[in-house]
């Protein structure tokens, strides 16, 4: 297959919230293959984010934007109810997660040489188009039908997300995932061949600048993600960080859930409520050098959800490139990248929160694992060493019959 291939990406909403599609579309793109891009819209602001991404690039983009009518949107949302109170009565359709017969049909009428499917509708989207002899690879970033937590999982499809994940993991070109733990999982619920681990690491970013020896500023903890909400851990953290004597700030980027926040700020004992910050969420483009203005990163998974336990994150990644300190539950893929850098990591037991105070109250340790991170960031997390493994996997997909 020459490089001029067609190879068609599928993710199930705006490139600005989906990374993985966006550093594979363009190291596809760089490397000569005709890249088109296909998601459903989730609107403003994300459509035009995802525009500023791609500036520049030679990928087609194609958004799929639900009904602008009121009588089509709220039938469109009706049948999606309707889809997920069927589930517990064992009437299951991928309805019940998002419509997905757009985007079937759209990827149908590509006929592409290669269709890389991410997340879970694009999934059952690979499968049907397997089902029709279509040539299919796909990205299972989380484990999509062991993900969330128990009162979240009662209205979405499990059965079928099952299904879906064995026809993928066992008929498709390749599989990739994000770590080591979640690979031998899906290999040992659905057989196949083991999925290839493409962290989510990103391109180096400009090195950072480390604390001075007469920095005396309080550090700052930070944690982001695309909603601020339960069940994330945060409001462990919180609990520890307000019993810490040493000064330090805790800031939280992204969008909190109805009142979350100032739940988490009635948590907090008065004198520290103004140490505790939340941040709108930037453009991507954005997000390395606000990351890098604190200190320390927290990752802070649960480890009782299986998806959560066993996949990195691109967010402990992310405080690695930009030269912060980590402070990560022990979950089974973060204690992956601990042993890669255990300087730059501090595997967090939420009964012993004196290891934090000891971070904070020695400079000079806080430092070491500084330079620590971004140096595994140099050696080991950066897709500068992940890209060569898509292309070999795709190269190989596209030559094999």
């Amino acid at each position: 297959m020459s490089a001029a291939a067609h190879i068609l990406i599928i993710t199930s909403g705006n490139l600005s919230r989906n990374p993985r599609p966006v550093k594979e579309a363009t190291a596809l793109a760089r490397a000569g293959y005709r890249i088109t891009v296909l998601h459903p819209s989730e609107g403003e602001p994300y459509d035009g984010l995802d525009t500023q991404l791609l500036a520049g690039q030679n990928i087609r983009h194609e958004v799929l934007h639900p009904p602008s009518g009121m009588l089509q949107s709220q039938v469109r949302r009706i049948r999606r109810k309707l889809a997920a109170t069927a589930v517990p009565f064992g009437l299951e359709t991928i309805s019940a997660i998002a419509p997905a017969r757009a985007l079937l049909a759209r990827a149908r009428a590509h006929r592409a040489d290669l269709t890389i499917v991410h997340n879970e509708v694009p999934l059952w989207v690979g499968m049907k188009l397997l089902n029709a002899g279509h040539r299919v690879a796909a990205d299972i970033e989380d484990w999509y039908s062991e993900d969330l937590q128990e009162e979240d999982r009662r209205h979405r499809p499990l059965r079928l997300l099952h299904r879906v994940e064995s026809e993928i993991l066992t008929r498709a070109a390749y599989v990739t995932t994000t770590s080591h733990p979640l690979s031998a999982a899906l290999h040992q619920r659905y057989g196949g061949t083991p999925a290839t681990v493409v962290t989510n690491s990103f391109p180096l970013q400009p090195a950072p600048e480390f604390l001075r020896a007469d920095d005396h500023r309080p550090s700052a903890f930070f944690w982001f993600s695309q909603t601020i909400g339960p069940g994330r851990g945060i409001e462990a953290f919180t609990k520890i960080w307000s019993q810490l004597h040493a000064p330090s700030r805790f800031v939280l980027l992204g969008s909190p859930k109805q009142g979350f926040d100032q739940h988490l700020l009635a948590s907090v004992p008065v004198e520290k409520r103004s140490q505790m910050q939340f941040l709108a969420a930037v453009p991507p483009p954005e997000l390395h050098a606000l990351i890098a203005q604190h200190d320390i990163g927290l990752a802070l998974e649960v480890p009782t959800i299986p998806s959560r336990n066993l996949t990195i994150t691109n967010k402990i990644l992310q405080y690695l490139n930009a030269g912060l300190a980590v402070v990560a539950t022990p979950t089974a893929g973060q204690q992956e990248v601990h042993r890669h850098a255990p300087d730059a990591i501090t595997l967090l037991d939420l009964s012993a929160p004196h290891v934090l105070e000891e971070l904070l109250r020695h400079p000079e340790r806080l430092q070491t694992a500084r330079q620590a991170a971004r140096r595994a960031a140099e050696e080991i997390y950066c897709w500068e060493r992940e890209e060569p493994k898509l292309l070999r996997l795709v190269q190989t997909a596209l030559s094999s019959r």
